[in-house]
């Protein structure tokens, strides 16, 4: 380890460090080191928020350990084989020399030139007897990057308490604390809550809202697609079913499967939607990427080919079973390409500062997951910059999208059905996603997409909707994607405001004009989805069921159920409703 490692580190933001290597710390890192190096103590829990900065802090404190000999060796326990080598780097150039094992060099002995291993936690757990005799032998400092991960399996919990116990120094880090299940996540504590029921406590927390309010994060627009679905159930029937409407939740299940098919329409519209936005960003940004995130290897592909026809360039494909996986994404990282598409090995902890687009085309509904996959794009590397996310129109999506800045910890023990004061505070909703749901088989098992179209809905900023339902490629929508790419957050709320009333106020006009003679069932169809649009965003502006603000019209216009209104009667309630909207 060099001596002058802590005067030799990279430059501080805002000017982007190598990952985990600036120098100059962030308030939050002064203040977290303070903390560790006041009390001294041997398990340290640090969540920060994904893109926070917590791998330069957890060097830090390494560096400090080496330096005054309170340790003699380091061990680093990542989640993936990539982060194992990115935590070599990112050591190496503060002057920690780490063994990734890439050479296999962990089984045949180590050089005594390195400071210590990166290792996974699958790594440990088939061989926890050898750092068990590690830190028997030696006084080492473990450090656990996304320590949640611990917590995967009851064989990988037990071996990470087995292997680690005897170590000086434990220090745990991640950027979401909770987990879906009641596995106890090891060296963590957990405060009694009520009899039978804990929660985990952190020694140091910084969460998304906070690092918002520091400019260390991107504020992050959610654009959201919906969109009418038709398939074909294992029984052979056929369903329809709008992505985006209320309905159950194994309707929206297989809506939403439907919707991610690569063969149908919705894809490759969002798809378009969401390189016609990186283009935009990219003016402000030039090496602004983007990232689809898949829910399995064939979709990938799919999806890849469909950006390749797109764009007229073949994307970098990131496959888990690929050995080259790690150098593609490190390339991609350092190219100014535009689209990366993965499975789930980008999702959590992989470093691609540049990533400010995604596609959000997984079937995958977790809290954590979701966190971590938003994760990915909010690593701020200069003031102003704005993350965008494109989501399908799927309940529980929205509702991870609109809680992104609360901070949950990990709770042992929930009763899964007590409403009593004690989970007061805990939304329904989140519960309801963080258990694993199946829909019917019949829904959910053998079944064909057979038609998929993509509509515009709205988008989700700081927990409030902007806009309405729009086409793929009209005005409506391109006013949205048009956004620019560098804003402070309160020039994004002022600008979303904005473009909904100029939304109002081109539906207004076009009200105006004079129709053709039609059918009337098209007539009566048309000005219904046009009221449901307006009613679904009144709706989420104020936090109410579609029915309130259906109810609430009625009291307000008069006349009988929607079903049975007239024409003149739902365009009294369109007028009313686009005045609520103006406020």
């Amino acid at each position: 380890m060099s001596s002058s490692a802590l005067e030799n580190l990279s430059p501080a933001f805002p000017q982007r460090a190598a990952w985990g290597t600036a120098s100059s710390l962030r308030a939050w890192q002064q203040d977290a080191l303070d903390q560790y190096a006041r009390d001294q103590p041997r398990d340290f829990l640090c969540v920060a928020t994904p893109g926070a900065g917590k791998t330069t802090f957890a060097l830090r404190v390494a560096l400090a350990l080496l330096q005054s000999r309170e340790i003699r060796r380091i061990v680093v326990v990542t989640p993936t084989e990539h982060l194992k080598v990115q935590w070599a780097d990112a050591a190496a150039r503060v002057g920690i020399q780490l063994d990734p094992g890439t050479g296999g060099s962990s089984r045949k002995g180590r050089s005594r030139e390195y400071d210590g291993s990166a290792v996974t936690y699958a790594g440990v757990a088939a061989r926890s007897y050898v750092y068990e005799a590690l830190c028997v032998s030696k006084d080492v400092l473990v450090i656990f990057d996304e320590i949640h991960h611990a917590g995967d399996s009851k064989s990988w919990g037990e071996s990470v308490t087995y292997a680690f116990s005897n170590a000086k120094r434990r220090l745990a880090l991640t950027g979401t604390p909770f987990r879906s299940d009641d596995n106890p996540i090891p060296f963590v504590a957990y405060d009694e809550l009520a009899p039978g029921v804990k929660q985990s406590r952190a020694d140091y927390t910084y969460g998304y809202a906070e690092a918002l309010a520091d400019h260390v994060v991107r504020p992050v627009l959610f654009m959201n697609y919906g969109g009418p679905m038709r398939w074909r159930t294992k029984s052979g029937d056929e369903l329809a079913a709008d992505l985006g409407v209320p309905m159950t939740k194994d309707l929206t299940a297989a809506a939403w499967r439907t919707a991610l098919a690569p063969q149908g329409e919705w894809v490759s519209a969002v798809l378009r939607a969401a390189d016609r936005r990186l283009m935009e960003v990219r003016r402000h940004i030039p090496d602004a990427g983007g990232l689809v995130i898949a829910t399995n290897q064939t979709t990938a592909r799919a999806y890849a080919k469909l950006l390749t026809d797109l764009t007229g360039k073949r994307p970098c494909v990131v496959l888990s079973d690929d050995s080259k996986a790690s150098a593609r994404i490190d390339e991609f990282s350092a190219s100014d390409e535009r689209w990366m598409v993965a499975v789930r090995m980008v999702s959590e902890g992989v470093d691609v500062p540049r990533l400010a687009v995604g596609v959000y085309a997984t079937a995958t509904s977790t809290p954590l997951f979701f966190a971590q996959a938003v994760g990915r794009f909010v690593r701020s590397r200069r003031r102003g910059e704005v993350a965008t996310v494109f989501l399908p129109t799927v309940p529980v999506l929205l509702a991870h999208a609109s809680t992104i800045e609360k901070q949950r910890d990990h709770v042992l023990g929930r009763p899964k059905s007590d409403e009593t004061d004690i989970w007061a505070e805990t939304e329904a909703l989140m519960e309801q996603a963080n258990r694993s749901e199946s829909a019917s088989e019949d829904l959910l098992g053998e079944f064909e997409a057979l038609e998929s179209q993509a509509t515009f809905d709205h988008v989700l900023f700081d927990s409030q909707a902007f806009g309405m339902h729009a086409e793929p490629s009209s005005q409506d929508e391109a006013d949205y994607l048009g956004l620019p790419g560098l804003l402070e957050p309160s020039q994004v709320s002022v600008l979303l405001a904005e473009r909904q009333r100029r939304q109002l106020r081109r539906r207004e006009k076009d009200d105006r004009k004079v129709e053709p003679e039609v059918a009337l069932h098209r007539a009566m169809a048309s000005k219904r989805k046009e009221l449901n649009s307006l009613v679904a965003q009144y709706a989420r502006i104020k936090g109410v069921p579609h029915s309130h603000v259906h109810a609430d019209l009625r009291r307000e216009c008069g006349g009988p159920p929607l079903a049975k209104a007239t024409q003149n009667e739902v365009d009294e309630r369109v007028r009313a409703i686009r005045a609520w909207l103006r406020g």
